[in-house]
C-alpha cells in the first residue's frame, strides 16, 4: 500500500495543536487539491479534490470516517473512495516534547483497487509521501498563523 509519513517540531504547546486539529473543518482545505468538504456528522465527512495520478488530474472523492479522536494527541482515520475503488487510513499524532514544543506527525497510506489497481498504486508510491508532506506542513503553517493572531 502506497504510504508516507511526515514528522514537524512546532513551538506551539500541544492543547494549541489539539484545538486545531481536533476539528475537521480545520485541515479539510489544508488537503493539497482542495475543492470541497461536507461534514456528515461530527466523524464523518466527504472530502472532494483535485488529485495529480501521473500526467492525469481527476477529481476525487472521498468519505472520511474518525475512528478515535484521543485528546490531547491522536486522530486515527479511514478513507473510502466515494467513485473509484480506493481505500486507506492515516493519522495525526502529537507529542509533548516540552511545555511550549510539540512534535507532530501525520501518517497516509492509500490504496487503489480493481483494473486499473496496480497502475495508479506504482503512481501513488510517489504521490502519497509528497501528500503527507504537503498536508502536515500546511497543518503545521496554520496552526502557527493561527496562534501568531491569537497572541
Amino acid at each position: 500500500m502506497p504510504s508516507g509519513t511526515h514528522i514537524m517540531m512546532l513551538e506551539i504547546p500541544i492543547d494549541k495543536v489539539w484545538g486545531f486539529v481536533s476539528d475537521m473543518n480545520n485541515w479539510a482545505p489544508l488537503v493539497p487539491g482542495y475543492i470541497d468538504h461536507q461534514m456528515i456528522n461530527q466523524r464523518q465527512s466527504t472530502w472532494k479534490f483535485k488529485g495529480d495520478i501521473g500526467i492525469l488530474q481527476k477529481k476525487v472523492a472521498l468519505r472520511i470516517n474518525i475512528k478515535k479522536w484521543i485528546e490531547p494527541n491522536t486522530v486515527i482515520f479511514d478513507l473510502t473512495g466515494m467513485n473509484d475503488m480506493i481505500e486507506g487510513n492515516g493519522s495525526f499524532i502529537a507529542e509533548e516534547i516540552t511545555r511550549n514544543q510539540t512534535q507532530i506527525r501525520g501518517d497516509l497510506n492509500i490504496s487503489a483497487g480493481g483494473i486499473k489497481g496496480p497502475m495508479v498504486n506504482s503512481v501513488l508510491k510517489s504521490i502519497v509521501p509528497k501528500t503527507i508532506e504537503n498536508l502536515t506542513e500546511a497543518v503545521a503553517n496554520r496552526i502557527v498563523k493561527v496562534e501568531a493572531i491569537v497572541k
